[in-house]
C-alpha cells in the first residue's frame, strides 16, 4: 500500500471536491431563518475527512458512474453523517463538548437549535437525493431506501445507538458488541459503498462484493475508533479521549484488549480488500481507503 501521506493527500483533494458541492447545496448562512442555517453549516464545515462521500465516489467510479451525481449523493451522505454527530453529542446521549476540535453544536448554539440542525440536515439529505438528475428512477428510489434502512431501527444506526445506550455500564458479550458496531457505524459505511455502485448501474454480483467490502471496513472503522479512544490524544482527535472507559461503554479494547483488537481490525481490512481483487488495479483506491481506516490517527 502507498505511504499514509500519499493517501492523505488524495483524501484532501477529494474532500475539497465534496466541500464545494456541500457549499452549493446547503442554504447560505444569511438565508431566512439564519439561526438554523448558521448551525447547519457550522457542523458540516467544522472539519472531517469526508470518508463516506469518498467511499461513494470511489465505488461509483469503479463502475463508471457520473461524477456529478456521485458528488451530490456523497454530499447527502455527509449531511446524514453530520446529523448523527450533532445528535450523538447531545447531553442526553454522549454529552460531548468538543467535536473536531471545536465546541459541539449544542455548546455553540444551544440544545434546541442543535436538535433542529440535525433534523434539518437529515431532511435536506433526502431532498438532495430526490432532486438529483438520475437517469434511473429505480436506482434513485433504491438509494433512498438503502440509506433510510441503514440509519433506521432495523439493524441500522438508530438501532445500534439504542442498544449501545442499553448496555452502557453492563457486561457485554461479543455478539452484542458486534451488533452495536455493525448497526451504529457499519451499516451506514456499507450503504455509502453500495450507494455509489447502485447509482452507477452495478450488477447484483458487484453489489454483493461492495456489500462484503463495506461491512468489513465498517466494523474495522469502529474498532479503530475504539482504539483511538484508548491510544489517541485530545490534540489529534479534536475531542476528549478515554471517555469510553469512563462511561463504561462497550468497546473492542474493553472486551478483547488492545493487541487483539488491532489484529481483528487488520484481518477485516484484508478480507475487505480480498472482496475487490476481481477488479484488479481499478479497485486500488478503495483498497487504500480500507487500510487508511485503521492506520489513521484521528
Amino acid at each position: 500500500m502507498p505511504a499514509l501521506e500519499t493517501i492523505q493527500a488524495y483524501l484532501e483533494a477529494q474532500r475539497s471536491e465534496v466541500d464545494r458541492e456541500l457549499d452549493r447545496l446547503l442554504p447560505p448562512e444569511d438565508a431566512y431563518p439564519p439561526s438554523i442555517h448558521r448551525a447547519m453549516r457550522y457542523s458540516v464545515f467544522a472539519g472531517g475527512k469526508r470518508l463516506r462521500p469518498i467511499l461513494c465516489l470511489e465505488s461509483g467510479r469503479l463502475f463508471g458512474g457520473d461524477e456529478g451525481i456521485l458528488r451530490r449523493a456523497g454530499s447527502a451522505l455527509e449531511m446524514i453523517h453530520t446529523y448523527s454527530l450533532i445528535h450523538d453529542d447531545l447531553p442526553a446521549l454522549d454529552n460531548d463538548d468538543l467535536r473536531r476540535g471545536k465546541p459541539t453544536s449544542h455548546r455553540q448554539f444551544g440544545e434546541a437549535t442543535a436538535i433542529l440542525a440535525g433534523d434539518a440536515l437529515l431532511t435536506l439529505a433526502f431532498e438532495t437525493l430526490a432532486a438529483a438528475d438520475i437517469d434511473s428512477e429505480h436506482a434513485q428510489l433504491r438509494v433512498v431506501h438503502e440509506l433510510a434502512h441503514a440509519i433506521g431501527t432495523r439493524d441500522g444506526m438508530v438501532a445500534g445507538q439504542a442498544v449501545d445506550l442499553e448496555v452502557t455500564a453492563e457486561a457485554t458479550d461479543p455478539a452484542t458488541l458486534d451488533y452495536i458496531h455493525a448497526a451504529k457505524t457499519g451499516s451506514f459505511i456499507r450503504a455509502a459503498a453500495r450507494t455509489g455502485a447502485i447509482l452507477s448501474g452495478a450488477a447484483e454480483t458487484d453489489l454483493d462484493r461492495m456489500t462484503a467490502y463495506g461491512e468489513k471496513i465498517g466494523l474495522a472503522f469502529q474498532i479503530a475508533d475504539d482504539l483511538l479512544d484508548v491510544l489517541g490524544s485530545k490534540q489529534s482527535m479534536g475531542k476528549a479521549v478515554g471517555k469510553d472507559h469512563r462511561q463504561q461503554k462497550a468497546t473492542y479494547p474493553a472486551l478483547h484488549g488492545v493487541a487483539q483488537s488491532q489484529k481483528i481490525a487488520a484481518r477485516l481490512v484484508d478480507d475487505a480488500c480480498a472482496a475487490l481483487q476481481v477488479y484488479g488495479a481499478r479497485a486500488q483506491r478503495l483498497q487504500e481507503l480500507a487500510h487508511f481506516l485503521i492506520e489513521r490517527n484521528h
